[in-house]
């Protein structure tokens, strides 16, 4: 059976996905056409139903249970992992965001519902590719902007300061990891299939660390020029045993995180099951 399978080209998925989809675990009937695009384009697609298995922000998680389930293998999950909130060199001060323009990597990301949580007033938002966030503070055609992904780990180098830490802000008032992206499956599919497929991710995770430090060429080959001190970083960051497996703990804040955006935004949520279990 051939399914479609959509992450993002970053070194984190890069990594997870290699074994899976260039077969060096055995994938049995389970063949993948993979997609790489960036996470807001692949947030919209879910929106849609487009792909049968894809990565997404648990930002969109809300929009989407009733097309999608929650395999509990592949995502990015854990603490000190969280986006920040940058601004330029004599830039504004934190108690100057809600009056600012600040550019945010998708509507509906996981860094957007953190940026919204920690400043619930700010309505000059410019929703941007992540890739472009920085040089839009640098050109301050915005005040600040939210920074996620390897732009964490160079935004000093372009004199670029830190206003805000918005994981460790999400740590602080629920004590819990942070729901950065997780895997999705249509949840047409039977569930003998959806755990065939997570034990698959699962499985290409556990190979990757196997081998690991190794930098495969799969990796490099979508790493847009980072070195591979940078690839690593980022593996290390977001690739972590909530990636093997969520748990108890990862799913509890998951649950944790749908409960908040049910609360911000006033609505309430799909009664289907969250997780893929067993």
């Amino acid at each position: 059976m051939k399914l479609t399978l959509g992450f993002s080209p970053c070194p984190n998925d890069t990594f997870i996905f290699d074994a899976l989809v260039n077969k060096k675990i055995d994938t049995g009937d389970i063949a993948v056409e993979v997609v790489l695009e960036d996470v807001q384009t692949l947030n919209e697609w879910a929106l849609q139903g487009k792909l049968d298995i894809t990565k997404i922000s648990y930002g969109v998680l809300p929009l989407v249970l009733n097309k999608y389930i929650v395999l509990p293998a592949g995502g990015a999950l854990g603490k000190g992992v969280g986006p920040l909130l940058i601004t330029h060199a004599g830039g504004i001060s934190a108690d100057k965001v809600k009056d600012s323009t600040i550019a945010i990597p998708g509507e509906h990301t996981t860094a957007h519902m953190l940026f919204s949580l920690a400043f619930p007033e700010a309505g000059h938002k410019k929703f941007t590719l992540f890739s472009q966030i920085e040089d839009a503070v640098i050109h301050e055609t915005v005040d600040a902007g939210v920074i996620i992904h390897e732009n964490r780990f160079t935004y000093q180098d372009k004199g670029l300061v830190k206003l805000m830490d918005l994981g460790e802000y999400w740590e602080t008032q629920t004590g819990s990891p942070i729901p950065l992206g997780g895997i999705v499956m249509k949840r047409t599919y039977d569930a003998a299939l959806q755990q065939q497929v997570n034990t698959l991710i699962r499985a290409s995770v556990e190979y990757a660390f196997s081998n690991y430090p190794l930098i495969t060429d799969y990796v490099k080959q979508h790493s847009q020029e980072m070195s591979e001190g940078v690839m690593r970083q980022h593996i290390d960051l977001y690739v972590n045993n909530y990636s093997i497996d969520l748990g108890a703990d990862g799913k509890a804040a998951v649950q944790q995180f749908l409960d908040i955006y049910s609360r911000v935004h006033s609505t309430s949520l799909s009664k289907q099951a969250i997780f893929l279990e067993g």
